[in-house]
């Protein structure tokens, strides 16, 4: 054999390390099911994962259960509630993690409690509308809290993810991250799971929503101010009181819940269109619906993650969005989509009147956009970009 260096003798292969997870909720949504996808593309020989939830874990236990992901519950009540942080450092300390990765600035509180804990391998990341540009108001006496906090826990972060160019710059100007200590990684969608449709729409909806020739305007997300839906409800209204024939084939279908989904509602109701619209609250069948709409339009006021518009795009469907945000990274202007501007009613409506009145433009961009997440967009290369991180910080 010879004289073979010590470090030549060791085992071909090392167990598997340890990534505990820190977020604020696990509701289903951009977050959730973010990390649920990135937890299923992992490499099992190389890490294993348990997930630290601030608050109650909801929807997506069963799902990280079956993929063999311990969820640990830390009970996190409304205000003060120095109790849960304790309870944070006591898992750390018992769970011994290898590396501590947690989101948002809900979680970013977990980066001071992984270092209280010994935890030497630590990654931020930003991914959504909780975080990023333009979500530095937290109410009166609170304006500067968030900022603050994100800059004073800034020497204890390893590494940070940034969901978009936007983060990416904002995390390097705004809190202070060294450039090279900054990751953009885009999110990934399942393009098996949403696919588009191969036949005609799908018979979704109360009797008398849909009809044979209708032209279904969707929209997903959580229905609240930031998501902007009564600006699509204005667009819409203006559509159907318009008198092009086309515009009788119009329906409009909102999925998601929340405080706004109410007043959306009334809005239609007092309009007389309550027939023509569907908003059916948060629901599980998502890729479903999505393939019996025919455009998607998203009308946020912000925008940092971008999950529903990359599913839309997977789904084929054409894309009217604000430009703002992740939406000007994502959608290529008369190629995939129309950009508007926020709280435009007209602007977007007339956007939306262009793929009714032209349904060529919306297969052609569809196709493009479906092509564009495939290329780019795929979960396998998002597991990739995250596992290069985690590979560097933990020395290969």
């Amino acid at each position: 054999m010879g004289n073979r260096p010590v470090a030549a003798l060791a085992p071909a292969f090392a167990p598997p390390r340890l990534i505990a997870h820190v977020v604020n909720r696990l509701d289903a949504g951009g977050a959730g099911n973010g990390l649920l996808d990135l937890i299923a593309h992992m490499p099992g020989d190389r890490y294993r994962h348990v997930v630290l939830c601030l608050r109650d874990h909801a929807l997506l236990h069963t799902h990280l259960r079956e993929q063999g992901v311990e969820v640990i519950d830390l009970h996190k009540r409304d205000g003060p509630d120095p109790g849960h942080f304790l309870r944070m450092v006591r898992a750390l300390r018992a769970l011994r993690p290898d590396l501590v990765h947690t989101r948002n600035l809900g979680g970013l509180e977990g980066q001071l409690a992984a270092a209280l804990a010994g935890v030497r391998l630590r990654v931020h990341g930003e991914y959504g509308r909780e975080s990023g540009p333009g979500k530095e108001r937290a109410g009166p006496g609170r304006k500067r809290a968030p900022g603050f906090l994100r800059r004073a826990l800034r020497p204890l972060v390893g590494h940070y993810i940034a969901v978009s160019a936007e983060q990416e710059r904002w995390l390097i100007e705004q809190v202070g991250a060294e450039p090279s200590r900054v990751s953009h990684i885009s999110n990934g969608v399942d393009s098996l799971e949403f696919h588009p449709r191969l036949g005609p729409h799908a018979a979704v909806g109360p009797d008398g929503f849909m009809r044979d020739d209708a032209f279904v305007i969707g929209s997903v997300g959580r229905m609240d101010d930031a998501k902007n839906d009564t600006t699509l409800v204005e667009a819409f209204l203006r559509l159907i009181s318009s008198p092009h024939a086309a515009h009788s084939r119009l329906r409009l279908l909102i999925v998601g819940d929340g405080p706004m989904r109410a007043e959306c509602q009334a809005m239609l109701e007092r309009a007389g269109a309550g027939a023509r619209a569907w908003l059916p609250g948060e629901r599980p069948d998502t890729a479903q619906l999505m393939r019996a709409m025919d455009l998607m339009v998203l009308p946020a006021l912000a925008e940092g993650s971008g999950n529903v518009l990359l599913e839309a795009m997977a789904t084929g469907l054409p894309v009217v969005a604000t430009a703002v945000g992740v939406h000007k990274e994502l959608v290529q202007p008369g190629l995939t989509g129309i950009l508007v501007p926020p709280m435009s009613p007209d602007v977007m409506a007339a956007a939306i009147a262009d793929y009714c009145r032209i349904p060529e433009m919306g297969a052609r961009h569809g196709a493009r956009a479906r092509g564009q997440v495939i290329a780019h967009h795929s979960l396998p290369a998002m597991a990739r970009s995250y596992l290069a991180v985690y590979d560097a910080l933990a020395g290969g």
